[in-house]
């Protein structure tokens, strides 16, 4: 999840159509997944307000999470840094179970629903539909890779009207 202060906030809206199934990255390979990732795009969430030049970066344990860093800068690209430490533990193919230093007890479900056979483009989303992000390996994501992005959140029900480019 990118979270620069906190987890899901549960009051935040459902941005997806819950009767529609959500599917995850069956082939899925933490240690590809691991390294820096720009957030191309995301669906507004309350602990992300403000945030720009957002990034999450991942690096693999001995004992297989993944230690997580999320950043962003408050209010414009040249804003002041805010970071967020956590873990993330595999529960599934393409599942993630998110929580953060100084969150007690919120453990979040994050799924990759797509990411290209080089691990260079991703799109992740949760079930409940409150958050979405298009992430990418580099600051700036092709028309076309952007493209097929949105189609997986839409095939994953995300209503892609509510979806907002991340200026980095």
């Amino acid at each position: 999840m990118i979270a620069a202060c906190s987890p899901l906030d549960v009051v935040a809206p459902s941005y997806r159509d819950n009767a529609v199934p959500i599917t995850s990255k069956a082939l899925f390979t933490p240690g590809r997944y691991a390294g820096k990732w720009y957030e191309i795009a995301r669906f507004p969430v309350p602990f992300q307000r403000g945030c720009v030049a957002v990034t999450a970066e991942y690096d693999l344990r001995v004992d297989g999470t993944l230690g997580v860093v999320n950043s962003c800068r408050e209010g414009g690209l040249d804003g002041p840094l805010r970071q967020i430490e956590g873990q993330a533990e595999v529960t599934g193919p393409g599942r993630l179970r998110v929580s953060f230093d100084g969150v007690p007890f919120v453990k979040a479900p994050y799924w990759v629903l797509w990411v290209d056979e080089d691990y260079q483009t991703a799109v992740v989303g949760v079930p409940s539909g409150r958050a979405g992000w298009i992430l990418n390996r580099s600051p700036t994501l092709r028309a076309d890779r952007l493209q097929a992005a949105r189609e997986v959140l839409a095939f994953n029900g995300y209503d892609l009207s509510k979806l907002v480019l991340t200026p980095q």
